[in-house]
């Protein structure tokens, strides 16, 4: 029998860990928040200390990206353009991936198998990209070009992730996102 305490460290990842492992051996549907606390040695009400339910295991992290994101924005040099701005920031954000490729491609399997999921990513973006717009505007950069900077960053870092996933190079995800950035201001200088 698994001794649960009141306490115990790490628990946020223990009890991502054991939710990963779940929905891979038995499905996301099948999964009950009950499985996920006992594989992990804790309890149901550990597990809603630290998620509102099963499906915000996915989305645990989208707080640390949003102020790792700000965070590095901030520290932006002020001289620097709305897109410029964005790119220390969304690289910033991408640094926060390092060593989780293979939990994030099974991550992103099994988002993609269910529309709950896949409708509670896109809201994940969209509150990021809101967020980063709002950031620039208090920077100074008035709109549309705050929301069209944050827009375009964060497509950036969309298309930068799904490619990451599958490099065959085994690139960190800041370098891919760097090269997505090298690439949107090709095509931007072509129009």
């Amino acid at each position: 029998m698994v001794k649960m305490s009141r306490w115990s460290p790490n628990a946020r990842g223990r009890l991502e860990q054991a939710a990963y492992e779940l929905f891979l051996d038995k499905g996301y549907e099948p999964t009950t928040v009950a499985d996920i606390a006992k594989r992990a040695g804790l309890t149901e009400r550990t597990f809603f200390r630290h998620y509102a339910d099963k499906r915000e295991v996915f989305f645990g992290g989208a707080a640390a990206l949003q102020e790792e994101l700000l965070r590095a924005l901030d520290g932006a040099p002020p001289a620097f353009s709305a897109i410029e701005a964005v790119r220390i920031a969304v690289e910033a954000m991408s640094k926060l991936m390092h060593g989780r490729r293979a939990l994030s491609r099974e991550r992103q399997r099994i988002v993609a198998a269910h529309a709950d999921l896949r409708e509670r990513e896109l809201i994940k973006r969209a509150t990021l990209t809101a967020a980063l717009a709002g950031a620039l505007q208090r920077r100074g950069v008035r709109e549309p070009a705050a929301s069209l900077a944050a827009d375009m960053g964060m497509a950036v870092f969309h298309v930068g992730f799904g490619r990451w996933l599958e490099d065959p190079a085994g690139r960190e995800l800041v370098d891919v996102v760097h090269e997505g950035f090298d690439q949107l201001k090709a095509v931007a200088s072509g129009i």
